[in-house]
């Protein structure tokens, strides 16, 4: 008998979750009615974080309903894999609500900036008889959370570093901005639905990126036409396929192809000598053809130290092609600019950025890519994400429920009803129902349907306000 595929068992919601949630069933209290649950960033990188994805994952996910034929699939694996797994309970959510889930979510709207430990999703059941569904699926709509949000705060952290470098040396930041850091990290990741997830994070505060997939997810699940764009660009292979001899040939065609007026293109220069290539091939044999096409030739150096391989590349591109300065006295570089690929994270940017400014360039001339730093280098303890029960319904009654270890107090949980209200511009996390502030979750899925959408522009308004309030870091420029 042929064996059903993987990606057939990755749709199925019963199997989509970690081996010992299909016993938790017969764990909880005799008469337990209801089960409330939360996800929280509690720490780590940063002090706020920048929600995002979850639209993606109900969409895709948890508004397609149970079938039968996934419950006999979730049987013949759960019995030899030695979990009690719960067939009649399954089968009744089927028989009752036609297979969709009985569940409520509340969640912060996507692009909202939180202060870190507050209350992001609540979720819990909306029929007693499936109290034990809440926490099934704390595995993947955990994941649903901590990746596309984690990818999507770094992304914000990142252009809240190179506006201030653009406000403190650019004479247009804000039409600078959006195309300062650019994603590379569609072959760094480990899936290519990580691939779409973090790329569409990413998209959320810039619009540069070589990763398709997370151009079109924001097309998906987002109505967003064209979220990102791309410029024509070499890689290595299609230098070096012109020999160490007839370097200058392959820049040569790059220019002839693409160097066009009003262009912009990008050519890895280092395959060799980055230095030599910007003095004496781009600045010395190319020069008068780079500066009569009419087009902005990026140069890439993709090895050696950021920070002194950039300036040192900006003071032989400045002397070759000249520098203008600009309104706020910093020099941009005439027919030239940087693309600085290699090596990037927030610290190392903020050096690149820091050495150009003391050393009178403007931060315009400099853009990055980001790869494995941006998609890849991250995990669920970079903002310590957590989902914990605080509170379930027995016979009628709440019940708080947490956790406290003795022996790691960061890891302690929340108790009670929760939700997430916001006074004014602050947000706290408190009772349900113990003030009158205003609640800052909305309904997003309530028994099995999608009860709100985000569009991709509201979702970028929404962060990028957010983030401008976040406190600015004392790091000196």
């Amino acid at each position: 008998m042929r064996k059903p595929q993987l990606a057939a068992l990755a749709g199925n919601l019963l199997l989509r979750t970690d081996s010992y949630k299909a016993s938790h069933w017969l764990q909880y209290p005799p008469g337990t009615q209801r089960v409330f649950s939360y996800i929280e960033a509690r720490g780590g990188l940063f002090t706020h974080s920048l929600f995002f994805g979850l639209q993606a994952y109900l969409a895709e996910y948890l508004s397609q309903p149970v079938t039968a034929a996934q419950i006999d699939a979730a049987a013949a694996f759960f019995k030899p894999h030695g979990e009690p797994f719960n067939e009649a309970g399954w089968r009744d959510l089927v028989a009752k609500h036609g297979g969709r889930l009985p569940l409520r979510i509340r969640a912060v709207p996507e692009g909202a900036v939180v202060p870190v430990s507050n209350v992001l999703v609540t979720v819990e059941n909306t029929d007693p008889e499936f109290f034990w569904l809440t926490s099934y699926l704390e595995t993947e709509l955990l994941r649903a959370v901590w990746y596309p949000t984690t990818v999507a705060t770094i992304s914000a952290h990142a252009k809240k570093t190179i506006r201030r470098y653009l406000e403190a040396t650019c004479d247009n930041p804000e039409a600078e901005l959006p195309f300062k850091l650019h994603d590379f990290g569609a072959r760094g990741v480990s899936s290519l639905e990580s691939a779409a997830l973090g790329g569409m994070a990413h998209l959320v505060n810039f619009m540069g990126s070589d990763t398709v997939t997370g151009v079109l997810a924001a097309n998906q699940y987002y109505d967003c036409e064209m979220a990102g764009f791309s410029i024509p660009a070499a890689e290595h292979s299609t230098i070096t396929a012109w020999g160490r001899e007839n370097e200058v040939g392959a820049y040569r065609n790059m220019l002839t192809r693409f160097g066009k007026p009003g262009a912009i293109f990008a050519v890895v220069s280092d395959s060799y000598d980055i230095f030599n290539a910007c003095e004496n091939l781009w600045g010395g044999e190319l020069r008068e053809e780079v500066k009569k096409s009419g087009a902005t030739l990026v140069i890439r150096p993709d090895s050696g130290d950021p920070a002194e391989t950039i300036l040192k590349v900006a003071n032989i591109l400045a002397a070759k092609f000249g520098a203008t300065p600009n309104k706020k006295g910093f020099l941009v570089l005439n027919h030239v600019r940087i693309i600085q690929g290699d090596g990037m994270n927030l610290d190392s940017m903020r050096l690149c950025l820091s050495n150009l400014y003391h050393n009178g360039y403007s931060a315009e001339n400099l853009a990055f890519g980001m790869g494995g730093g941006l998609l890849q280098q991250v995990n669920r303890d970079t903002m310590n994400w957590a989902m914990k029960c605080s509170a379930i319904e027995v016979e009628g009654e709440w019940r708080d429920v947490y956790k406290d270890p003795v022996t790691d107090a960061g890891k302690r949980s929340k108790r009670g009803r929760l939700d997430l209200v916001r006074d004014r511009d602050s947000y706290r996390t408190e009772p349900v129902g113990k003030s009158d502030a205003v609640s800052a979750l909305e309904t997003v899925f309530e028994d099995g349907v999608i009860t709100r959408n985000a569009s991709f522009a509201d979702v970028r308004s929404r962060a990028d306000s957010g983030m401008r309030a976040v406190p600015e870091s004392f790091l000196p420029l």
